[in-house]
């Protein structure tokens, strides 16, 4: 009995079957078919080998959600160099509330002149024309993302000064933390003075002659500093055309939660606006000589995520691949073979020119109907 049962559910199994087998001498092959299946297996080949690689590749994915810290402080990170001495210039931030923001953490540095050696102007220039395809290609910024590593090669090259010249340039950079509400940060003339109703800058004893507030921005950023990014005032390079020029910039900052295989930081992005013009009070152009960078905190927050295919994606695609190739040459290879069957049959053409009895080619008594009547189907008689 126990054989019984066995033998009844192996034929049960038997029957739910779904590959059945032919037997070999039911088959038979040809040249045609053995040339589409050697195309077949290199399609699939190569498919599957350029599947591989997108399975290896990852890419970003942006979220966006309310910003809810209000606590915390936004961290300035600055290195700008002004064409004046560093007597004659400060640098301070005030906000929307009118406070102001102790600027101890900005160091100023004087150094021969804003001109770079070659060494430098060559990684100025490599920095413009990546800034440049950033502005055109955004997707760029992705890679840049994916990329970013500590250590990268984003700084300036040191600096070959010539010791002979005067130094009458001053680099200032260092880091601010103010609070997350707009604000101002500006470099002008003289020393800020702070009072109770705001602050002033000490400006009187320096000639109008001597201003010039030519500057390159090294590097502008928000939030924490990663190495590797690339931010849109990095490597701006502005001249005087007058003593009495303001230099504006107007910046949105987005709160950016940057989520990566290589880093996880909470930075910021932003994009900036600029404008500048000659300060001419009897032409109708009033304002303060100086460079002003006046910026403001979106209220949306940014998670940036980099995103992997999982593997059982990656095993459908490949099953896909293999099965799509495999099925459709099949199905070419019958349609093209039967076209030519029905070509070759109703022109009289190869081995359709005339019938020919079976048996002279087999010693069984077998003969095949007219072959335009039997395409594609064989009778066989006893």
């Amino acid at each position: 009995m126990r054989r019984l049962s066995r033998k009844k559910a192996l034929n049960f199994v038997k029957e739910l079957d779904a590959f059945p087998k032919v037997p070999e001498s039911y088959v038979e092959t040809s040249a045609t078919g053995g040339t589409v299946s050697l195309v077949a297996f290199t399609a699939m080949a190569l498919l599957a080998f350029f599947e591989f690689f997108v399975y290896r590749d990852t890419w970003m994915k942006y979220e966006y959600e309310v910003d809810k810290d209000f606590s915390s402080k936004l961290r300035i990170n600055i290195d700008i160099t002004v064409a004046m001495r560093c007597q004659f210039v400060g640098a301070d931030v005030l906000d929307l509330a009118e406070t102001m923001v102790a600027s101890d953490g900005l160091q100023y540095e004087p150094v021969r002149s804003i001109s770079l050696s070659p060494q430098q102007r060559l990684w100025h220039r490599t920095l413009l024309l990546v800034q440049n395809r950033l502005r055109e290609e955004h997707s760029l910024q992705d890679v840049i993302f994916k990329s970013v590593m500590k250590g990268g090669p984003t700084a300036l090259p040191p600096r070959e000064d010539d010791p002979t010249q005067p130094l009458n340039a001053c680099r200032i950079h260092g880091h601010l933390y103010v609070n997350k509400v707009a604000g101002n940060f500006h470099i002008t003339v003289g020393k800020a003075i702070p009072h109770p109703r705001g602050h002033a800058h000490l400006a009187a004893l320096v000639s109008h002659e001597t201003y010039n507030f030519s500057h390159r921005i090294d590097h502008l950023s928000f939030g924490e500093e990663i190495p590797g990014i690339l931010n849109p005032l990095d490597g701006t390079e502005k001249v005087c055309t007058d003593h009495n020029q303001m230099f504006q910039y107007f910046i949105t900052i987005v709160p950016t939660k940057l989520e990566t295989y290589k880093v996880s930081a909470d930075t910021h992005q932003y994009s900036v606006t600029e404008r500048e013009r000659v300060i001419n009070h009897a032409a109708g152009s009033h304002g303060v000589s100086g460079i002003f960078m006046k910026y403001d905190v979106s209220s949306l927050r940014v998670l940036v995520t980099e995103q992997h295919m999982p593997l059982w994606q990656f095993l459908v695609r490949l099953c896909g691949i293999i099965g799509g190739i495999f099925s459709t040459t099949g199905m070419l290879h019958g349609l093209v073979g039967f076209c030519v069957d029905v070509v070759c049959c109703r022109f009289k053409l190869g081995v359709y020119n005339s019938p020919v009895p079976l048996a002279e080619k087999h010693p069984q008594n077998i003969m095949l109907p007219p072959p335009c009547l039997t395409v594609g189907t064989v009778f066989l008689g006893s």
